[in-house]
């Protein structure tokens, strides 16, 4: 059941003096103008980036016009140092990407913690990642590559990459130790490299707004992802507010059974620090209801962990059965083309993936039956030439029966990343905009770089803020979740430190997120406590639509960035 501990604050009240007379309010706009919706903004662009906790990456952003950030400095030591299976905190924190073990970093740090001596260049404390592993250094696999612990410097390519860290949805939730914020380290197959940081003032965002002539913009410091655990959820959370269910699942214990099974203390998997009390099983679903069900865990058949769709494009694993959206909305997407509103999900790479040969984003060549350029996955099979790092798991809307291959609907709002450029650069981007970069410029360890994303970022900021709408749009930077990093603030529903609805589902770490826009007349820090569904209740008081779930219907919108950065009224 969903918990409401305080009152949010509730931005409805703004956004509807501003659509009082709004075509919107109505029912919605047709077209590419939201006719007054989000204020003075007619135009919403969501870019979706990936794997990051506010700390690891916008911990030490420094104040914003005078405001103070709730960043690292702001940590206190109960929600930082990292503690055992049994509760003993480490003396040192150990490592496995290659490029942090000691050797070859040395040893200065010794510890007995979990019953076995650790040699360590780490103390027991967040520290900061390109002190080790530099911007340009050669450590990012090359694409469709990856490696458990790394890619060692020397051997790869440039970009500064570090591994990958476990993001699921039960480990979360024990890393977070109801609001402790102490068992990343313990809960991760990447154990120490979850205290890692990013220096926030040298990655290029930060460098961009912070330039001559830079944007106005919004710091959200206490915004969450929407449910626990990784990428595939909280897509669906993005556009849908709650986790899919796999109709027809099995309950057999078979091998064709998707469900979790977790321990005493509600993990599902063994990792170096971490070891099962019970039997365990780590897959796409939740647990299944019953007596031997952990009481204190969400149960019944959610996808909750990586899944793909049925329809094309697909990569490898169990596929989930179309959610059927046919008859009634389940998305926000349907939800807006119901209320005649223009919208669209931009995607690096789809024209490629999908198979639309002749495409703006299509790069592969005009020999039929071959996939040439050189990006492509070594196993796609022409016309689904998919790009190496191309995430199926990062197109919710794929996942829908009203999306199917070959429906009106997907072809009007499914589209590449190039369609979302030349939209902007034309003046014609629909009322609301998501925007996917393909998995090499999304930011996400393990396979991106985390400067080669920022940069993208930086340019798809600049081709929004120089074309013909720039005054009219506003734009919202959030990442899906948090890539497995500690953050020190606990979310809503882990203790009660922080307001704001959460359920058995979440919401989940802190991530960064900026609302910003060339319409903005100041800077700021919005303390309000949000999470991803923030977005979906924006767009919903904004147009007049219905809430999905418990959770949007709960959650605060975004006005209140509006406000602090005095662009929510033509008059403010």
């Amino acid at each position: 059941m969903l918990r409401r501990r305080t009152a949010l604050p509730v931005g409805a009240a703004l956004l509807s003096a501003a659509l009082a007379s709004s075509p919107a309010a109505a029912g919605g706009a047709a077209g590419g103008d939201a006719g007054g919706a989000l204020g003075r903004f007619h135009h919403l662009v969501v870019i979706y980036q990936e794997n990051h906790s506010f700390d690891n990456l916008y911990g030490e952003w420094g104040s914003v016009a005078g405001q103070a950030v709730d960043g690292v400095a702001s940590a206190e030591p109960a929600h930082t140092q990292q503690v055992a299976q049994d509760g003993t905190p480490y003396a040192c924190l150990p490592q496995n990407d290659v490029n942090l073990t000691s050797p070859p970093l040395p040893a200065n740090c010794t510890d007995t913690a979990a019953g076995k001596p650790v040699a360590s260049a780490f103390d027991n404390a967040p520290f900061r990642v390109d002190d080790h592993i530099k911007p340009d250094d050669t450590t990012c696999p090359k694409p469709g590559q990856s490696a458990a612990n790394g890619t060692a410097a020397g051997t790869g390519e440039p970009g500064g990459c570090t591994r990958d860290l476990v993001h699921r949805f039960y480990q979360e939730q024990y890393q977070l130790d109801s609001g402790k914020q102490d068992r990343y380290t313990t809960g991760s197959d990447a154990i120490g490299l979850t205290q890692g940081r990013y220096s926030t003032q040298q990655l290029p965002i930060w460098q961009y707004l912070h330039g001559d002539g830079a944007l106005n913009y919004v710091l959200a410091d206490h915004f969450f992802q929407g449910a626990f655990g990784g990428s595939f959820l909280n897509h669906q959370y993005l556009i849908a507010a709650q986790a899919p269910v796999y109709v027809g699942a099995a309950h057999d214990g078979s091998a064709a059974d998707l469900h979790s099974v977790l321990d005493a203390h509600g993990f599902p998997a063994t990792y170096p620090l971490y070891t099962p009390t019970g039997p365990v099983k780590d897959a796409e679903l939740t647990q299944a209801c019953g007596p031997t069900a952990n009481p204190a865990r969400a149960c019944g058949d959610y996808a909750v962990n990586t899944i793909q769709p049925t329809y094309r494009p697909f990569g490898k694993g169990a596929q989930l059965p179309p959610v059927d959206d046919t008859k009634s909305a389940k998305n926000i997407g349907d939800e807006l083309s119901d209320a005649g509103a223009s919208w669209a999900w931009y995607a690096g790479g789809w024209d490629n993936a999908s198979g639309d040969v002749g495409g703006a984003g299509w790069t592969n060549g005009t020999t039929a039956g071959t996939c040439t350029d050189p990006a492509h996955d070594a196993g796609a099979v022409y016309p689904y030439c998919a790009d190496a790092n191309f995430q199926y798991h990062h197109q919710p809307y794929n996942y829908f029966a009203r999306y199917a291959p070959g429906t009106a609907d997907r072809a009007a709002h499914l589209k590449d990343e190039e369609n979302f450029l030349a939209a902007a650069r034309a003046g014609s981007l629909p009322s609301v905009s998501f925007v996917k970069p393909v998995g090499a410029e999304n930011e996400h360890p393990g396979y991106a770089s985390e400067t080669t994303g920022s940069d993208h970022l930086v340019d798809l900021l600049k081709t929004i803020t120089s074309g013909p709408q720039a005054q009219d749009t506003l734009v919202v930077v959030t990442y899906d979740e948090f890539g497995g990093s500690w953050d020190h603030v606990s979310p809503p529903g882990q203790g009660d430190a922080t307001p704001g609805p959460a359920d058995a589902f979440g919401p989940g770490t802190r991530v960064p997120t900026l609302v910003l826009g060339a319409g903005l007349r100041e800077s700021g820090v919005d303390h309000t406590s949000y999470d991803t569904t923030s977005i979906m209740a924006t767009i919903e008081h904004a147009y007049g639509l219905a809430p999905l779930s418990s959770r949007d219907a709960a959650v605060a919108d975004l006005a209140p960035s509006l406000r602090v950065a005095k662009g929510g009224r033509r008059d403010s």
